[in-house]
């Protein structure tokens, strides 16, 4: 089982990786592939480089065994769109192999903006991240009606099956952001408690989010 966690990573932060490292041992992935996003659709466009945003991934994720970084969306030409994206992994993977993207909680509740959003289940799972204790999700009709006909409460299933299903998992995420860390760095802030070491050295040696 694989899981996917996409995302800008502008700049990749100690958040992304607290929640990738608890879905790694709540889950028990094969591997997480980190994959930035060249042309992300319903975002701006990062000024930072696709080169630099995937450096910091890969100096971010290094001492993790089970982490890798997957570039198929900053080598393809054009928008970022997840399901070319799956698609394309679910041609490497083989049918067979259960594939989960990664998700906020906030960032499913749009899920039905997304390009093709109701083929997706077709080629992956969805883990929705939930912290826990907060309010109820409020989730448009047509995203509800999608959780409603795929939710799962066992994490075992998503082993079982390659694709189809929706499991929402809580995790106490930290309360770090990456417009944030943009914000602390151009104002010489101390960001030292948000991401990797390795990270910061980086953005300085290359004089980034000045």
């Amino acid at each position: 089982m694989i899981g996917i966690l996409g995302g800008t990573f502008n700049p990749i932060h100690n958040g992304h990786l607290h929640l990738a490292e608890r879905l790694q041992q709540t889950l028990d992935f094969e591997a997480i592939r980190f994959m930035p996003a060249a042309i992300p659709v319903l975002k701006d466009a990062p000024i930072v480089s696709v080169e630099h945003r995937a450096n910091m991934v890969k100096l971010a994720i290094v001492d993790y065994p089970t982490f890798q970084i997957d570039t198929r969306e900053l080598d393809r030409a054009g928008h970022s769109y997840t399901i070319d994206s799956i698609i394309s992994l679910r041609k490497e993977l083989g049918e067979k192999m259960s594939i989960c993207w990664l998700i906020g909680s906030d960032a499913f509740a749009k899920l039905n903006t997304w390009h093709r959003w109701n083929e997706l289940l077709n080629h992956c799972h969805f883990v929705v991240v939930k912290r826990p204790l907060c309010e109820e999700l409020n989730w448009n009709a047509e995203v509800e009606s999608l959780v409603k006909k795929n939710q799962t409460n066992d994490a075992n299933s998503l082993k079982n099956s390659a694709s189809g299903k929706v499991l929402i998992q809580e995790i106490e995420a930290l309360d770090i952001s990456s417009t944030q860390i943009r914000q602390h760095m151009a104002s010489k802030t101390n960001v030292s408690d948000e991401m990797p070491s390795s990270v910061i050295k980086y953005i300085q040696q290359h004089q980034l989010y000045q």
